[in-house]
């Protein structure tokens, strides 16, 4: 028998935007972490703690502030946390911007 010549493609990580619900590659989302410290942007994805994706857009991180992101790290943001928070908000565009050639995002859909 002949060997298979065609490989795996390669897995590419999925994570929910919790502000949209979008699910999108994880790579382009921006991971926020619950640590003993209090709640923190976590630019390279790998500080240790319970984490929750949000898009690069003000519209998803303005639904994320208003309790969505509580619930997905489990915890209360204290009002330092959210100042840092906002601030970081602030400096984000309106909408995310759309990448040439990315796949189209699948939104989950609940089977009945």
């Amino acid at each position: 028998m002949a060997a298979k010549s065609k490989s795996k493609p390669k897995h590419i990580p999925q994570r929910t935007c919790v502000g949209c619900r979008q699910v999108l590659p994880k790579r382009n989302l921006i991971r926020v972490v619950r640590t003993e410290e209090g709640v923190r942007i976590d630019p390279t994805g790998k500080l240790a703690g319970r984490g929750a994706y949000l898009h690069d857009a003000k519209r998803c991180w303005e639904q994320g502030l208003k309790g969505s992101l509580a619930n997905a790290l489990r915890t209360s943001i204290s009002e330092q946390d959210l100042v840092a928070l906002t601030a970081y908000m602030d400096g984000l565009p309106e909408e995310a911007p759309e990448e040439e050639g990315a796949p189209q995002a699948r939104t989950k859909i609940k089977e009945e």
